[in-house]
């Protein structure tokens, strides 16, 4: 093990017995690395890991300062597994989303709440207009998809949960958008089926939220497997996530 993975292990070591707290500053170089007996060199190095990892950020002038944790951010850097193996076939990412979102849903149910309710009414309403008209604003419906999928993640309560989630839902645009512009009355069944998935929620139903969930993402499977290989969509995408 190299003294860079000395200091990225000791400082995760620091932050697990509760030594340093989200949002705690690091001790100065020179007495951390004294501490840790390292070179200072090596601190450096280690704490550009901690910070390509999310654990860390630095502020110019002012010091190295644990993050929040956030396990949406720590979860970040799986994102390269998930377009790793999306360049081979990417209908096993979407199998692994398809569990995933489905027991979220089921989570879900049991504890959203009216004003999340609210909100993804608000976003069905107007993915009903806009399957309505012609042409169908593709991009518009993509985005109200990851928003609409997004507020049933948050309300899991499980923030590693949403996390995952969150690393699967920015690597399947693709595929969404290919289904939405090339598979005839995608966008109206999507729109269908997710109006079920939040008639379960609202009724605080957990298993028919999860089967309803499975469904509608079986759907976006079976789309991929008519695709020719040549046509799959695979491979890191630009991000269409709206913003929390």
């Amino acid at each position: 093990m190299s003294r860079t993975d000395d200091v990225v292990d000791s400082i995760k070591r620091m932050i697990l017995d509760g030594v340093l707290r989200p949002g705690d500053r690091l001790p100065v170089e020179k007495d951390l690395a004294e501490s840790l007996g390292v070179s200072r060199g090596a601190l450096r190095e280690g704490v550009s890991a901690l910070s390509i990892l999310g654990i860390v950020s630095t502020r110019q002038g002012d010091g190295t300062y644990v993050t929040n944790l956030d396990a949406t951010q720590l979860l970040a850097p799986m994102g390269f597994v998930v377009d790793l193996h999306g360049q081979g076939d990417p209908r096993h990412v979407y199998t692994v989303r398809r569990l995933l979102e489905s027991d979220a849903a089921r989570l879900a149910a049991t504890g959203i709440t009216d004003e999340a309710l609210c909100q993804a009414r608000a976003l069905l309403a107007e993915s009903a207009r806009i399957v309505g008209q012609a042409p169908h604003d593709h991009e518009r419906l993509i985005e109200i998809d990851i928003a609409f999928h997004r507020i049933i993640a948050a309300n899991t309560g499980n923030p590693v949960m949403i996390g995952l989630i969150e690393a699967f839902a920015r690597r399947t645009v693709r595929g969404r958008l290919w289904r939405s512009l090339h598979e005839e009355g995608a966008d109206r069944r999507t729109h269908d089926e997710h109006v079920a998935i939040l008639a379960a929620l609202a009724a605080r139903d957990p298993e028919r939220a999860r089967i309803r969930m499975a469904n509608h993402l079986i759907g976006v499977e079976e789309s991929l497997h008519r695709l020719p290989d040549d046509d799959a969509p695979s491979g890191p995408v630009a991000d269409c996530s709206v913003s929390d």
